[in-house]
């Protein structure tokens, strides 16, 4: 009986992969299986020269002395002033299910004055994590993302030399304490909540596992009965579903970037029948003072009087263009590029149809 339900919903569902389809494991997170944030403060030394001015950056030389001390070096009293020394904050994400021994990048951004940390090497640092204990410990050679140089008069700079990577650079002294293999029941949150998309994978999920095992909670959360499944354990579990491939459904959306002037828009995007002119205003404003002087022998001074010219002109334009209701993403663009705009002429239109009630999608001005 239950067999015969199952093809019955597979006939009812055919949601089993397309060419469109996307992974689960790119649709949604697992509960429990996410990376932890880390955060440490050290120091980068061996730079040429381009370390913290200790005067702007006094931290940087307390640290550099506590360190040198716990070495059982004593610079009490000295006037220590190194520019090969930068303070930085260290960053890094602990991935799920990380062992002791293992290694995962760090990322080193100055916060001090200096100038680049190209060359430079990172020392000893510990990485805490939201409750405060030390899971990494961070050491290795910077990568810096740009370079810099000057001269005596002029100074160069490409990319962000006072940030780097130290690839490997941290090694997982700690393990995070989560039983993943106890687990009964596992959500799935969905990174774009629908309630289509979520009852999608429910769907795909029973029919692919022969059993009724998910069940959709809300638009962004499927809940999935380990115990139900019959497997050995929750990682078999999500071995055998994470590369089912399920058509998400998606929200109409236009995203604009109005410093770039960048649109993008979706395929679901509709327009309702409007008509859309566009034209252009140009003014000019043309200075031509004029100096006036006395007659000879009179008296008087030299005066300069403005002289100004100035017009507005309006282009003749590309007359009304009319979209029919129901346009796809196709005609939109056709239409629009039909008009000959610029692209932050576009985003006016696209603004205006917006405000016209005509344009049906979910506007994003960044």
């Amino acid at each position: 009986m239950g067999r015969a339900i199952l093809i019955a919903l597979l006939a009812f569902f055919p949601l089993v992969a397309s060419a469109s389809g996307v992974r689960l494991k790119d649709l949604v997170e697992f509960d429990g299986v996410r990376g932890n944030d880390l955060v440490g403060y050290g120091l980068v030394v061996g730079l040429n020269g381009t370390g913290d001015g200790l005067r702007n950056s006094p931290f940087t030389e307390e640290m550099m002395v506590n360190i040198l001390e716990r070495l059982g070096v004593n610079v009490g009293g000295e006037q220590f002033r190194p520019k090969n020394v930068a303070a930085v904050l260290v960053t890094a994400v602990l991935p799920a299910f990380s062992r002791t021994g293992g290694k995962v990048d760090v990322t080193v951004s100055a916060i001090g004055d200096a100038k680049s940390l190209l060359g430079g090497t990172l020392i000893m640092t510990p990485l805490n994590a939201a409750d405060g204990d030390v899971y990494v410990v961070a050491q290795g050679t910077v990568i810096a993302g740009g370079v810099s140089a000057e001269g005596e008069a002029a100074r160069v700079v490409h990319g962000v030399p006072t940030a780097g990577i130290v690839p490997a650079g941290g090694r997982v002294e700690r393990e995070v304490e989560f039983e993943f293999s106890e687990l009964s029941s596992l959500r799935m949150a969905l990174r774009t909540p629908d309630f289509s998309t979520a009852e999608k994978i429910e769907n795909t999920i029973n029919i692919a596992l022969g059993k009724r095992v998910a069940l959709m909670l809300d638009a962004g959360t499927v809940e999935l009965n380990i115990d139900a499944t019959g497997l050995r354990s929750p990682a078999h579990v999500l071995s055998r579903i994470e590369n089912i491939v399920v058509e998400p459904e998606r929200r109409a959306r236009v995203v604009i970037d109005q410093r770039s002037g960048t649109i993008v828009m979706d395929e679901n995007v509709r327009i309702s029948r409007v008509a859309v002119a566009q034209g252009n205003l140009t003014l000019t404003i043309e200075e031509s003072p004029v100096v006036v002087q006395p007659n000879p022998f009179a008296e008087g001074e030299t005066v300069v009087v403005p002289r100004t010219a100035a017009a507005i002109g309006e282009d003749a334009g590309t007359g009304l263009a009319e979209i029919e209701p129901g346009a796809t993403l196709k005609d939109v663009v056709s239409g629009l590029n039909a008009l000959g705009v610029t692209p932050m002429d576009m985003i006016d239109i696209l603004k205006s149809i917006k405000a016209a009630g005509a344009l049906h999608a979910e506007f994003i001005v960044q």
